[in-house]
């Protein structure tokens, strides 16, 4: 699907209600496989390939992978399928996308559902320093490559829960990773990481929609996040999967899958067509 000069890979199968699902950082559409498989008899499931990962484009034009903008592409690619309103599930980074879209374009998003995701850094001084940091690692990215990157991403805390995976899943895993492109993975760290995009927690009791904080008990820091939200809008409902870290959809996708049908039949899911 063309959009702003960008060819997305948007992949959309069911009847129903539309859920649009956005995944994480060196994630694709496949990754929600598990989770649309079970759903597709009830809802008209939307995956897409954000800007620089999986099948979408990954230009060098780093202004074309700015949150605003990732932001406008994905309403423009909702518009081309007819869509006027539906529920969003976001992991991490899509989770960022899904609440900016929530947030700045409310007609689109009835109900959100957020694994694993935050409204961003709260002062300027803790974005600039993230700011810093992602800009070190796509450097580290384009200089070295996507085996030594895929090396250094397995090991960071945020996904040591993952290596009790099963081994066939761990390379599974490991081999989407691999699949990306340098290019694509450094512009998506500098335009719409997490120190590159708005705050949103000042926005968070203008939201009127069902908001549905997904986390894993494990995963410290977003258990963390998720409660500070409910703080600021106390209408958030906050799910913790048992023995779970940070990717939950990929943990423990059984349990995952039947939460999110749970909650779309709880949410009262309207047809957004």
């Amino acid at each position: 699907m063309k959009v702003n000069e960008i060819d997305y890979f948007v992949n959309i199968k069911g009847e129903g209600p539309p859920v649009v699902f956005l995944h994480g950082f060196t994630g694709d559409s496949e990754t929600w496989n598990g989770v649309t498989d079970r759903l597709v008899q009830r809802f008209t499931c939307v995956t897409i390939d954000l800007i620089g990962h999986g099948r979408t484009d990954a230009p060098r034009d780093l202004e074309k992978y700015r949150m605003d903008q990732a932001v406008k592409d994905v309403e423009s690619i909702l518009t081309q399928c007819g869509i006027t309103e539906a529920t969003f599930v976001g992991y991490s980074m899509g989770g960022r996308v899904a609440l900016h879209l929530a947030v700045t374009r409310p007609h689109l998003v009835s109900h959100l559902i957020l694994e694993s995701a935050s409204p961003g850094l709260l002062t300027e001084e803790e974005r600039s320093a993230r700011r810093e940091k992602d800009a070190s690692l796509a450097e580290r990215i384009l200089l070295h490559g996507m085996e030594e990157f895929v090396n250094f991403w397995e090991d960071i805390p945020l996904f040591e829960t993952q290596k009790r995976l099963p081994a066939t899943v761990q390379a599974e895993i490991r081999q989407g990773r691999l699949g990306q492109r340098p290019i694509g993975l450094a512009n998506s760290l500098r335009g719409m990481g997490t120190g590159s995009q708005p705050s949103w927690w000042d926005h968070l009791t203008a939201l009127k929609i069902p908001v549905d904080l997904l986390v894993g008990e494990l995963d410290e820091k977003f258990v963390g996040i998720a409660k500070r939200m409910k703080e600021r809008n106390p209408s958030f409902t906050i799910t913790s999967f048992s023995g779970c870290g940070h990717a939950i959809h990929v943990e423990e996708p059984q349990k995952f899958g039947t939460m999110i049908e749970d909650l779309l039949h709880k949410g009262g899911i309207t047809n957004g067509f």
